[in-house]
């Protein structure tokens, strides 16, 4: 085994949990900033004026660039925070402030 796999498997459940959600939104992040950046830059300079047409009211660059990606981040985000995202065990409940050493 590698030395990044045992690495892994050493970490706290909880830990490992937290990677992956953070992997995962990174790459949502990522391929929605690619669209957008992509599309806006594509579609949205060297038009004439008389080229633009609107979609549901916005010029079609904005709409495909921005409202499209945005809409679908917002969805594919409350699948996964709705479906994927699990509370962790954190331990047992400290009762009394005295149990962490605070002098209280």
């Amino acid at each position: 085994m590698s030395d990044s796999t045992t690495r892994t498997q050493d970490l706290d459940p909880l830990v490992r949990s937290s990677l992956r959600e953070a992997i995962i939104v990174s790459v949502i992040w990522f391929a929605a900033m690619t669209w957008s950046i992509s599309v806006c830059w594509t579609m949205g300079y060297g038009r004439k004026p008389e080229e633009l047409t609107l979609v549901l009211g916005f010029p079609d660059w904005i709409f495909w660039g921005i409202v499209v990606p945005w809409l679908t981040c917002t969805i594919v985000s409350w699948i996964f925070g709705a479906w994927f995202v699990r509370d962790g065990e954190l331990g047992k409940d400290v009762e009394d402030a005295d149990e962490l050493g605070l002098g209280g």
